[in-house]
């Protein structure tokens, strides 16, 4: 009797590398950038890009390259991995979108009464939350964490405020002005470790 012949099953990276690269090359658009402007963005090789930006891919996307395409589009890379693309449309827009992996976790494990308070007070504004946001501010309204000193807005408008921050950073690609921001940004860590001191 002769066996039935087996059908090789796509792995589930095999299956993401088109949909992954149409999500990326959607955000893309979105933002404005044409092929040049990703590549630089995102340190990337200009023929890579084509490639994730046409559907050409040839081979899967390399988690550095995965990386590095989330970092310049503001994500993380389970973010742009894991969220509909709906979701990061809506955020791109500063929509609110239906809720995300990131803000489920924050409603489910808040307990500060502040904090929960916050959450559904500025629903919008919570839905940006990534993963590592999300993760910070549980962190931090554990006993010793800073959202004992800080209170619960003054210490979101922060981290909105760095997100903001890291965001523009992202897109410095001009080596004398890295060189520049890293001195600063050296100058103000050793600022702020002396003053937690």
């Amino acid at each position: 009797m002769d066996r039935p012949k087996r059908v090789p099953r796509m792995s589930t990276a095999a299956q993401e590398g088109p949909e992954l690269a149409r999500k990326i090359a959607r955000l893309v658009e979105e933002k404005g950038w044409n092929q040049e402007d990703f590549a630089r963005i995102a340190r990337l090789n200009r023929h890579t890009v084509r490639h994730i930006l046409r559907g050409q891919l040839k081979r899967q996307l390399r988690n550095a390259t995965i990386s590095q395409c989330a970092e310049a589009l503001g994500l993380t890379v389970s973010e742009l991995r894991d969220l509909p693309l709906e979701c990061l449309l809506a955020r791109m827009h500063g929509q609110l979108p239906p809720t995300s992996e990131a803000l489920r976790l924050l409603r489910e494990r808040a307990t500060l009464p502040e904090l929960i308070q916050w959450i559904d007070e500025h629903p919008q504004r919570a839905a940006a939350f990534t993963l590592a946001e999300v993760e910070e501010l549980l962190l931090a309204q554990e006993p010793g964490g800073y959202l004992e000193r800080l209170d619960v807005d003054t210490a979101i408008t922060l981290l909105e405020q760095r997100r903001r921050i890291v965001q523009t950073l992202r897109q410095i690609t001009d080596p004398e002005c890295l060189e520049a921001v890293e001195r600063l940004v050296q100058v103000l860590a050793k600022r702020n470790r002396e003053s937690l001191v």
